[in-house]
């Protein structure tokens, strides 16, 4: 199994990927929550791995320093939704696991886009003694406009960035590297000798969409593999979508032999649509995900994905801003924030 590079601070991700569970399980764990579903085995296994990868297990157990020049220690996470996706969770965990580390808090408000209670949360608490700062997140990565009220107030954008952003009062934002991402997932599946890779996307108008599609794009020219837009569709991102597109693409005579499904959900449906087709995978067809959420790991066979780094993106965004906050010296730049392959047993050369 892959360890973090020597002298990189091992992250939750890395032991996730090492003890096979979520991100989510192991923040359970080491926060030792009470009432989570975890059994002792992977309890057991989850802090064994901490301690060999060295991560700090010893929390902060006092109360946040509030002495002179330490008292502005409340971050706020403004976000548009919380509830639509596990990813949302997964990138406020993150978030409140780095402000934590370093003294801070975070108090998260859900304003489901509308102005109205922006304004309003915004109104009752860039005012509070304690604020360090506001971290401006969006479920879906697009560009944005700040609220005006946020102008002189130390700004982090999370899975989101400014409208021309790069001008001298940019902030600092971080996105995932979408584009990287879509290229991974389709040199890994040229890598294994696929020439004929379908594509299932989600809706073109989604940033994350497009940059994937860039992604397989750019993977298929490196290769020399001429682009054919015949294998592409385009789904929802939900499973059904993604069962009626492989169905469509794998139905006729000059079938892909793999495809590239942009949401996992989209690649569990195609999965059942081999089965419907008596296509065996990844002997007949090999297909690849994007998002590495839990059910990856519990398809038939374990679904070879992409990690989209929420909770590492929300560290980053709370370690920017607390050091913005702080004085610290602060790039006001778009960091893209690396989608790494997660290799599973969904992918085999063709014909084999």
């Amino acid at each position: 199994m892959n360890r973090p590079a020597r002298g990189r601070r091992p992250t939750m991700t890395d032991i996730a990927k090492l003890a096979g569970v979520s991100q989510s399980t192991v923040s359970l764990v080491i926060n030792h929550l009470s009432g989570a579903k975890v059994s002792r085995a992977t309890r057991e296994a989850v802090l064994r791995i901490a301690r060999e990868l060295g991560y700090p297990l010893e929390r902060h157990h006092g109360r946040v320093d509030n002495r002179p020049g330490q008292a502005r220690n409340l971050i706020v996470y403004l976000t548009d939704e919380l509830s639509t996706s596990p990813h949302a969770m997964q990138t406020m965990d993150g978030a409140k696991e780095a402000a934590w580390d370093l003294d801070c808090l975070v108090a998260v408000f859900a304003t489901r886009g509308d102005p109205e209670q922006e304004q309003a949360v915004l109104g009752r608490m860039l005012d509070h003694p304690a604020l360090l700062g506001v971290i401006y997140s969006t479920i879906f990565t697009r560009a944005v406009t700040l609220p005006a009220a946020l102008a002189e107030v130390p700004t982090v954008l999370l899975n989101c960035h400014e409208q021309g952003h790069g001008g001298p009062r940019g902030r600092p934002a971080v996105v995932p590297a979408e584009q990287q991402g879509g290229y991974s997932a389709t040199m890994h599946l040229v890598a294994s000798g696929h020439r004929r890779i379908g594509f299932i996307n989600g809706e073109g108008w989604i940033e994350a969409a497009r940059d994937r599609l860039k992604g397989y794009r750019h993977a298929l020219a490196d290769a020399s593999v001429a682009f054919d837009p015949a294998l592409v569709r385009e789904g929802d991102w939900q499973v059904e979508s993604g069962y009626a597109h492989a169905l469509s693409l794998l139905g006729g005579p000059d079938r892909p032999t793999a495809l590239f499904c942009a949401s996992d959900l989209m690649a569990l449906g195609a999965l059942d649509a081999a089965r419907e087709l008596k296509l065996a995978v990844p002997r007949q067809l090999s297909v690849v995900g994007y998002d590495d959420q839990d059910l990856a790991r519990y398809t038939h066979p374990p679904l070879s994905t992409v990690l989209l780094p929420n909770h590492e993106m929300g560290r980053w965004a709370a370690e920017t801003l607390i050091a913005q906050a702080r004085g610290g010296s602060v790039s006001n730049t778009v960091f893209q924030s690396e989608c790494p392959l997660v290799s599973r047993e969904s992918v085999a050369s063709p014909g084999l």
